[in-house]
């Protein structure tokens, strides 16, 4: 399977399982990305659903992230965003619910899913621990009722003194309403008028000797202070703002974009493309021409003042676009760096150690891989899969139903294949692999070979026999065993694997159609 020895990083962050036809069917978190994404193809027991949905998954894509809190919220986001077929669809999630302030003659303050007509809401809070902190401070702060129904006797919330009882009449409507606005200020965010009022008042508390009084007004201060600093700690992140950040590499941009929604990261994209000058503009004005303008843009660069002109065209507002630095920006502009050398160059690396593995002339962009595949002799098939730059290039595949073999014979049905498939690349004059692997051993190489060979082509090729995953090549008299942690082994495994996958999958295909028809 493709998915089994796909090179994931060993970072947290977040993996996408995806169907053939690349839609996400599931998303999951892990502390290990590669360990976690691996366990489900060398694990079998499984739940049912479970086993249906590794049965259905063709693909896989990641987003690393610095930690694994922050892979648990991406999940979240994901999810929401996605709807995957085999997630638990959590409709409530804690995550974005508001604080409600009740219309009632002595308003409590609860935790709201949605807004509706029976209160005043404030939020989303994109935190739940900094909601339910702002939420406890405030009641205690302010002395604010909780019951449900008014008793007629104080509670046990009165006798600690985090209520000043309404119920009993220890507080008028007058100033409990009082308070109520000051509540209302700090949800706003708007405190700092509130804190000079405060201290006003705590300063003529004093004055009058009235040191009570100006004891419960300065712990009302620090507490509306601690509470600024959360407050506007998810008022900061209440903004939409996409991050890009880029590597330019032999003439080729490798580019990835991060959208933030709410201050929480939402998704991914990424983007290749031939190295140009003022290649950021031009990107930057194709993808915001179809796509939303965030309120803040994040880029590694200044760019044009025309561009900051189109966006606000785009947007119908002035757009922020900053070049952080430093602090937390600066760090999300470097974990989109990460993430563009864990998806991009990682390969690079895998293909510069083929490379070296087998003296290879020239570094194997274009390797395409041939597998046969039949049900005891009958519907055989042979299947081609591309992979260029490390990548499976689907539009490339190729699948053949075998003509000229009769019952079980590998070595022939190769050789049928690669007479097939180069005789028409040869014929149309198209372009050749860098690089042929045969999933098969030194039978199946030397039928390969002796094929090329007839049409007059010099491409190098090798096989890999699943047994010991020995890897044969023209010229040598023993396989190479490579190390099972190299790169290289890895990406002929990879690749090998796809080719198998393609090749079954038409088989039984054939083999369906033969036993309805």
């Amino acid at each position: 399977m493709l998915i089994q020895n796909c090179n994931l990083p060993d970072n947290p962050g977040c993996y996408l399982f995806k169907d053939d036809s690349g839609r996400i069917i599931y998303v999951g978190k892990a502390k290990n990305l590669q360990k976690r994404v691996k366990s489900y193809f060398q694990n079998t027991d499984f739940d049912p659903k479970t086993a249906v949905m590794v049965q259905k998954i063709d693909s896989v894509d990641f987003i690393v992230t610095d930690t694994e809190v922050e892979a648990l919220i991406l999940e979240n986001n994901l999810i929401k965003k996605n709807s995957p077929k085999y997630n638990i669809d959590l409709r409530d999630s804690k995550r974005y619910a508001y604080i409600k302030l009740t219309h009632e003659k002595f308003p409590r303050l609860l935790i709201a899913r949605r807004r509706d007509a029976t209160g005043r809401f404030f939020g989303p809070f994109v935190s739940a621990t900094s909601r339910d902190y702002i939420l406890a401070a405030l009641k205690k702060t302010f002395q604010l009722r909780t019951c449900k129904r008014m008793p007629k006797k104080p509670c046990l919330r009165h006798q600690i003194d985090l209520c000043r009882a309404p119920c009993i009449g220890k507080i008028g409507s007058a100033e409990y309403s009082d308070r109520i606005r000051m509540v209302e200020l700090i949800l706003k965010g708007k405190t700092d008028e509130l804190i000079k009022t405060k201290t006003r008042a705590m300063k003529d508390a004093s004055d009058s000797l009235d040191f009570e009084r100006a004891l419960e007004l300065r712990n009302q201060i620090a507490a509306i202070e601690k509470l600024k600093e959360r407050q506007n700690m998810e008022l900061t992140k209440r903004y939409d703002e996409d991050i890009i950040n880029y590597i330019i590499s032999n003439e080729r941009v490798c580019l990835i974009l991060f959208n933030i929604y709410k201050g929480t990261l939402e998704n991914k994209q990424e983007f290749e493309f031939e190295h140009s000058d003022n290649f950021l503009e031009e990107f930057l004005v194709q993808y915001y021409s179809v796509n939303t303008v965030p309120n803040e843009l994040i880029l590694p660069e200044e760019v044009d003042e025309s561009l900051h002109a189109f966006l606000k065209a785009k947007k119908g507002r002035k757009v922020a676009v900053k070049v952080p630095k430093i602090g937390e920006k600066k760090q999300l502009l470097d974990l989109v760096l990460k993430n563009i050398e864990l998806v991009f160059f990682s390969d690079f690396e895998k293909l510069d150690d083929l490379k070296d593995a087998f003296q290879l002339p020239d570094t194997p962009v274009v390797i395409e891989c041939f597998d046969i595949s039949h049900f005891s002799g009958t519907s055989t098939v042979g299947s081609m899969v591309q992979f260029r730059n490390a990548k499976p290039d689907k539009s490339n595949y190729r699948r053949f139903r075998i003509k000229t073999v009769e019952g079980i014979d590998d070595t022939k049905a190769i050789a049928e294949v690669v007479r097939r498939r180069y005789t028409r690349l040869v014929k149309e004059e198209s372009e050749l692999p860098d690089l042929i692997i045969i999933d098969g051993g030194a039978g199946q190489l030397n039928s390969a070979i002796l094929e090329l060979k007839k049409l007059g082509l010099r491409v190098p090729v090798i096989a890999i026999a699943k047994k010991f995953e020995d890897v044969y090549m023209s010229g040598l008299t023993f396989p190479v065993r490579l190390d099972r942690r190299s790169k290289a082994l890895k990406l002929i495994q990879q690749v090998r694997d796809e080719a198998h996958r393609f090749a079954v999958g038409y088989s039984r295909l054939l083999h369906k159609k033969e036993l309805l028809g």
